[in-house]
């Protein structure tokens, strides 16, 4: 039926006239007369025809601009969020694309250095930021319970990697375990962005001997969350 719908039927009947026409000619059953009044008839049929769909396409045109201005008002209208949360689904594939789009300094305060003894999590993480050439350096800002770890298992892994001058020694402090976060400046208008993660339930999975992120906050360049972590980041470099 549809199909039926989408035939151009005014074409057929003026074809279909237009034939007939000229085969009652043939017969000289019809006077050339009466041919050319049809003809006639025909085209004054498809002048119409055409005159009526150009009409239809000018209002249309006018729909279709209007509901793309309506369109742009909403998107001016809507803020973008300023954070967003990650779940375990897709944790892994944005945290990599993080830390593949990061540049000029990282910052990496109070991670974990146990969630990186497995090497799948290394080269998910750490690794793609450490060969980002636009990346210019690597920071952790890191407790002094993690020195242990750091000696025993991030430095061997780091040193097997081409680009290991951009990771500085760490600056050790005291730090409460309650946030940890990455801080880079990204190709998103070359803001300053973050992953925000809590210790913790339900934020962070506990296992035997380590805490692996469940959930971080994507925090975007334009909100106030990132000038706070730049802030506390910097208290705790000094």
């Amino acid at each position: 039926m549809k199909r039926l719908l989408r035939i151009d039927w005014d074409v057929i009947a003026g074809i279909t006239a237009a034939v007939l026409a000229i085969v009652l000619h043939l017969l000289h059953v019809v006077e050339v007369e009466v041919l050319f009044t049809i003809v006639l008839v025909l085209l004054a049929l498809l002048l119409f025809r055409d005159l009526r769909r150009e009409s239809h396409d000018e209002r249309l045109g006018e729909s279709v601009g209007q509901i793309k201005s309506n369109v742009k008002s909403i998107e001016l209208s809507l803020e973008a969020p300023a954070a967003v949360l990650v779940g375990p689904r897709h944790l892994r594939s944005e945290s990599r694309r993080f830390v593949e789009t990061a540049r000029g300094e990282m910052v990496w305060f109070n991670v974990c250095f146990l969630m990186f003894r497995s090497q799948e999590v290394f080269d998910l993480l750490l690794k793609p930021a450490i060969e980002n050439p636009l990346v210019r350096s690597i920071q952790f800002i890191s407790d002094e319970s993690e020195r242990g770890l750091w000696e025993e298992n991030m430095l061997p892994k780091i040193k097997a990697c081409d680009e290991r001058g951009k990771v500085l020694q760490p600056r050790w402090r005291t730090l409460p375990q309650t946030i940890s976060f990455i801080l880079a400046e990204t190709e998103n208008k070359g803001q300053t962005e973050a992953l925000l993660s809590f210790w913790g339930e339900p934020f962070m999975a506990r296992t035997i001997d380590k805490q692996v992120p469940r959930y971080v906050f994507w925090v975007h360049g334009h909100s106030d969350l990132v000038a706070q972590l730049v802030d506390l980041e910097r208290q705790h470099r000094m």
